[in-house]
C-alpha cells in the first residue's frame, strides 16, 4: 500500500472527495483506486471560516510500484510503514521470581500488560482501590468533603488520568511505534475506533473507567495478579559481593514481603511517602523543574468561536482547545497546561488539609466551560525558602505550603480559593460571580489570590492575560474565574535511570512515567511502561 500524507480537503467536503483527491495526487483514474483508509485526520483552522482537513491516507492502488517510481521525488508519497507492535522477548519456562510492578496508571497497567502479554505473570500493586470503588471515594470529596488519603484523583486503579480529559496524543519520539500500541489496546479495551486516526484523540473519564476494568481482566486472564489497596512501605536491598546494590522484593504495609530481582516503579507524580521511603533507602533521585499555577474558566462559547470563527459548533470540529505561552519580563514562562474543552475542575488533593486542582472532561465535552491551568515554571534553585536541605524532595515541601495556603485561602472546609481574572488583574478581592459559574467541586471561595502562589508566579501571570486575550479574545475578559491552586502539573523529581531503565544505583529497580519523571500524560507514560517492561524482559532473559 501506499501513504498518502498532507491531503488537503475543505471542512464541509463530500463524500466521494477523498477518492478524487487521491486519484488527482497520484495521477490515476478511479479504477485503478481499489480502497483507502484513513490513518490520520486533523484540521488546519489558521484560517477561521475556511478550515482544512487534513488526512493521511494508506491507498490500495494497481500498479504500486509503478506509481512509487512516477513519484520518487514526492515526500508526501512513501511506501505504507509496518506500524504493527512486536514482542521483543518470551517468559523463559522456569520464572523464579515474577517482576513486580508498583502502581496501575498508565505507565503500570501498560508495563503489566506487556509483560502479561509475554507471559511473565507480574505481580501489580496499587495503594488504591479497583475504579469503581475508587470513583466512589473520589465523589466523596467533591460531593461531601471527605477525603480518602489512598484512594482519590490520584492513588488508584487507573492512575490520575482516569479523572482528566483522557487525552491521548504527545509530542514524544516513537519510532518504535509503542504509541500505536498504545491507541490499538485502548480500541480493544472500549475506546471508540476514532482515536487510532483522529489527530488529538481523547476518550474521556466514563469511558476510561471501563476501559480500566477490561485491561485489568486482560492482565488478569494472562496470568497476571493485580492487588490493591496494597501499598509498598518498603523496598528490599541488599548488597553484592561487589558491593552493588540489588532490589531484592518489596515490604507492603500489611507486613507482607514479596520477593522479586525486578521492581517496576509507575508510582505517579504525587507518591510522597513512596517518594521518601525511597530516598531513605538511599535510590538516586534528584529535585527538578515544574509549574505551579491557577485553573481558568471560560465560556466554551468565545474560545470556540475565538479559535473557528464562523465554523465554531462544527461535528467534526468538536469543542475547541488551545496552547498558550508567554515569556515574562521576569524570566518566567507562563502556559496552558492541560486544556479541557467542555469540561470542569476538579479537586485533585491526596493530602489531607490541602487543596489541589485538577481538570476533567467527558468523551462528549459538552459541559458550559472550558477549563485549563494557566501555570509559571520553577526551578529547584525556587525551593529553598521552603526546605533548604538540598534533598531531592524539596519540591515537595514547595508543593505542600502553597496546597495548604489554598486550603486556608478557601475556609478549611476544601472549598478552592478563587477570583475573577478582571479582579485578578485589578489587584482587588472578588465578592460575586459574573456570567461564568465555576465547576469546582466541592465549591470555591471568593477572595483574593494575590497570596496564593509566590510574588513571582503572581507578576508574571498577571502580565501573560493580555498576551493570551491577544491570541485568543477574550481570555482576560472580567468575569472569566481562577480557581487555585494547581500544583501537580509534574513530579518535582527524577528518580534518575540508565540506559536499560534501571536505577543508577539501584540494579533491578525501573524508575518509569510521570512519577519518575520521564512522562507527562496518559500517552506518554503508557510508553513508558512499554519500554520499561521491554527492558525488564530482556534482562531476565538475559540472567537466566
Amino acid at each position: 500500500m501506499l501513504r498518502l500524507t498532507d491531503i488537503q480537503l475543505p471542512l464541509d467536503h463530500a463524500d466521494d472527495a477523498i477518492g478524487a483527491a487521491i486519484c488527482a495526487k497520484l495521477g490515476i483514474g478511479a479504477t485503478s483506486l481499489r480502497g483507502y483508509t484513513v490513518f490520520r485526520r486533523g484540521y488546519d483552522a489558521r484560517k477561521r471560516g475556511a478550515i482544512k482537513l487534513i488526512y493521511t491516507l494508506d491507498v490500495d492502488v494497481m500498479d504500486e510500484v509503478a506509481l512509487l517510481a512516477r513519484h520518487t521525488e514526492d515526500r508526501h508519497v512513501q511506501p505504507t510503514p509496518d506500524t504493527g507492535y512486536r514482542f521483543v522477548a518470551q517468559a523463559p519456562d522456569a520464572l523464579e521470581h515474577r517482576p513486580i510492578v508498583i502502581g496501575t496508571g498508565p505507565c503500570g497497567l501498560f508495563a503489566g500488560l506487556l509483560l502479561a502479554q509475554m507471559g511473565y505473570r507480574p505481580i501489580i500493586l496499587d495503594r488504591g482501590k479497583a475504579v469503581r470503588e475508587r470513583t466512589v471515594d473520589t465523589w466523596g470529596l467533591w460531593r461531601k468533603r471527605d477525603l480518602n488519603p489512598e484512594s482519590n484523583v490520584q492513588f488508584g486503579e487507573g492512575g490520575a488520568g482516569t479523572f482528566s480529559d483522557g487525552k491521548l496524543y504527545s509530542q514524544i519520539s516513537d519510532p518504535l511505534h509503542h504509541g500505536r500500541k498504545v491507541l490499538v489496546e485502548f480500541v480493544k479495551a472500549g475506546a471508540p475506533d476514532e482515536i487510532l486516526y483522529v489527530s488529538k484523540p481523547h476518550i474521556g473519564t466514563f469511558r476510561l473507567v471501563t476501559m480500566v476494568e477490561n485491561m485489568r481482566a486482560t492482565i488478569e486472564s494472562l496470568g497476571g495478579e493485580i492487588r490493591f489497596t496494597s501499598r509498598v512501605d518498603d523496598v528490599l536491598v541488599e548488597n553484592d559481593a561487589n558491593g552493588e546494590r540489588h532490589v531484592r522484593g518489596v515490604t507492603l504495609a500489611s507486613g507482607e514481603q514479596l520477593r522479586a530481582d525486578h521492581v517496576v516503579l509507575a508510582i505517579g507524580h504525587s507518591a510522597r511517602d513512596t517518594f521518601e521511603m525511597l530516598h531513605e533507602r538511599g535510590v538516586y533521585m534528584e529535585a527538578k523543574p515544574f509549574s505551579i499555577g491557577f485553573r481558568v474558566e471560560h465560556p466554551q462559547s468565545i474560545i470556540d468561536r475565538a479559535r473557528f470563527g464562523p465554523q465554531a459548533g462544527h461535528p467534526l470540529l468538536g469543542a475547541a482547545d488551545y496552547k498558550l505561552v508567554h515569556h515574562g519580563k521576569n524570566g518566567r514562562s507562563v502556559y496552558s497546561f492541560c486544556m479541557c474543552p467542555g469540561g470542569t475542575v476538579v479537586a485533585a488533593t491526596s493530602e489531607p488539609g490541602r487543596v489541589v486542582t485538577n481538570g476533567m472532561s467527558q468523551y462528549s465535552r459538552n459541559e458550559r466551560n472550558a477549563n485549563a491551568a494557566v501555570v509559571v515554571g520553577v526551578e529547584p534553585s525556587d525551593f529553598a525558602p521552603y526546605d533548604n536541605s538540598g534533598s531531592p524532595l524539596a519540591g515537595i515541601a514547595l508543593q505542600r505550603h502553597w496546597e495548604s495556603r489554598a486550603f486556608e485561602l478557601g475556609g478549611g472546609t476544601y472549598e478552592a480559593p478563587a477570583q475573577l481574572v478582571g479582579d485578578f488583574l485589578a489587584n482587588r478581592p472578588s465578592h460575586e460571580f459574573g456570567s461564568v459559574q465555576p465547576s469546582y467541586k466541592p465549591g470555591v471561595r471568593l477572595g483574593d489570590l494575590a497570596s496564593a502562589l509566590p510574588d513571582y508566579a503572581i507578576h508574571a501571570i498577571r502580565e501573560a492575560l493580555p498576551a493570551f486575550d491577544r491570541q485568543i479574545k477574550g481570555f482576560a475578559m472580567h468575569d472569566a474565574i481562577f480557581t487555585g491552586v494547581e500544583t501537580r502539573t509534574s513530579s518535582p523529581l527524577r528518580i534518575k535511570r540508565n540506559e536499560r531503565f534501571q536505577s543508577l544505583n539501584t540494579r533491578g529497580l525501573y524508575p518509569a512515567g510521570e512519577g519518575a519523571g520521564y512522562a507527562g500524560g496518559i500517552l506518554s507514560a503508557a510508553v513508558d511502561g512499554i519500554r520499561v517492561a521491554e527492558a525488564v524482559a530482556l534482562q531476565i532473559n538475559a540472567s537466566t
